[in-house]
């Protein structure tokens, strides 16, 4: 048996060391790009909802006209300028995980779409649509991780995987809510080869929104708790709630996706931009009968709420639901999260008339656990990311069994979970064979 000269194995050492550091720089500044990305993202969110209601100032009817208009424009956009740039993001990256690579996969998560998800994001907040950037942020950020190692096909799943969970360790500051989302959401496991340059990547991310603008909870720091007792009483309801209406929303957003059936349909299909006018006329409309409190992201309206505040619209939840519905079906790109957390508020804020013993804040922080659950039907996402960004750790067992319940109420009236459903539009859609010229 003849040894292996040492010049040979220190060659083939020193290669594999190279690799995996040349592996773990890609992820490193990938996630350093992604936490840019994110706070970019914030930056023009902010001073497009801001814009928009210095429109409002001079006449709040102003949003009968443009927030239709805006729709129309944003869904032509996706259409012709940006394709695969709709919605959240999120199902176009578990779509891409799923495609072998090549033009499919890439017209998913290219710089293209990535340019053309921001913008439209922007826009669409600059017209009132009732969306967030916490979702798009994923999309932005798996783009920017699969552009920086196109040549690294072993390892482009996993730079999917990392870069939309950075991007929502980023989006909301909340590093273990990314990596929780990585796991239970996008991959559905771990890729045991990749966890330590997913959680490199987080750390970059992270590292970036911390040195541009610094430590901060999401929703500010709450000590909100729910006292042992009849306080308790309103737990499984709130979550009840939160998961029947958090299904309902996602039942009607997959049913549209997929296509009305009938003449409905038809219309829909063969008339995009008059649908998505139409759904701007029902955000603007519901804007009118809310006070103009459910423009935009939610934010503000569901911080408030967290720290005790009643709503100055009573109705603030129910038509917070229906102007991220009108916006999730009309087409526009937009995220879920923070609108869902905002309608979670609102609800919760309702049934706070009916259970005053009980602190605003702590019911505040179940509804918005209970109907996030609901919609996207992650329970441990939802009550890690909530607990996260109020830096509330005295809630987290009623938090817990909050996301338990409204996950098994929401899976009862959706059985699909709304990520996966819109993804496999997606798949299908690559999968229908290019029709050959004649």
């Amino acid at each position: 048996m003849i040894a292996r000269p040492q010049s040979t194995n220190f060659r083939s050492l020193t290669h594999n060391a190279l690799e995996r550091w040349g592996r773990r720089t890609l992820f490193l500044i990938g996630g350093l790009l992604v936490g840019a990305a994110a706070i970019l993202m914030a930056a023009l969110a902010d001073y497009a909802q801001r814009d928009f209601h210095h429109v409002l100032a001079v006449s709040r009817y102003l949003s009968l006209a443009l927030t239709p208009l805006g729709f129309g424009v944003i869904v032509f956009l996706t259409l012709h300028v940006f394709p695969n740039s709709q919605g959240s993001g999120i199902p176009q990256v578990i779509a891409a995980r799923e495609m072998p690579d090549g033009p499919t996969r890439t017209a998913l998560v290219s710089l293209r779409v990535a340019a053309g998800k921001i913008i439209a994001v922007t826009l669409g907040l600059l017209c009132g649509a009732s969306i967030g950037r916490e979702g798009p942020t994923v999309q932005v950020g798996a783009a920017l991780m699969y552009a920086i190692g196109r040549r690294a096909l072993d390892y482009q799943r996993g730079l999917l995987l990392a870069g939309a969970a950075a991007g929502i360790a980023a989006a909301f500051n909340t590093p273990l809510a990314g990596i929780v989302f990585g796991i239970e959401e996008l991959s559905r496991s771990f890729e045991s080869r990749t966890s330590g340059l997913v959680l490199g990547a987080i750390i970059a991310a992270g590292l970036t929104s911390l040195g541009l603008v610094g430590d901060y909870a999401y929703f500010g720091s709450t000590n909100a708790v729910l006292p042992l007792g009849r306080a308790w009483l309103v737990l499984p309801l709130c979550a009840v709630l939160g998961g029947f209406f958090g299904g309902l929303f996602s039942r009607i957003v997959i049913g549209f996706a997929r296509g009305l059936p009938g003449k409905a349909g038809q219309i829909i299909a063969k008339h995009p931009i008059a649908f998505a006018m139409l759904c701007g006329l029902g955000v603007a409309l519901s804007g009118l009968v809310s006070q103009d409190s459910i423009y935009g992201t939610g934010y503000d309206q569901a911080r408030a709420i967290v720290h005790g505040a009643v709503p100055s619209c009573a109705i603030f939840g129910p038509m917070k639901f229906f102007a991220t519905l009108f916006s999730s079906i009309g087409g526009i790109p937009g995220g879920l999260f923070a609108p869902s957390l905002a309608v979670g508020a609102g609800l919760a804020a309702n049934l706070h008339a009916a259970f005053q013993d009980v602190p605003l804040g702590a019911l505040a922080l179940l509804g918005m656990v209970s109907y996030l659950t609901g919609v996207v039907q992650t329970p441990i996402t939802s009550f890690v990311i909530v607990s996260e960004m109020t830096e509330n750790h005295a809630m987290i067992i009623p938090l817990m069994l909050a996301a338990l319940i409204a996950d098994a109420v929401s899976k009862w009236v959706c059985h699909d979970s709304i990520y996966h459903a819109l993804a496999h539009v997606f798949l299908d859609k690559a999968a229908k064979p290019t029709p050959s010229p004649e």
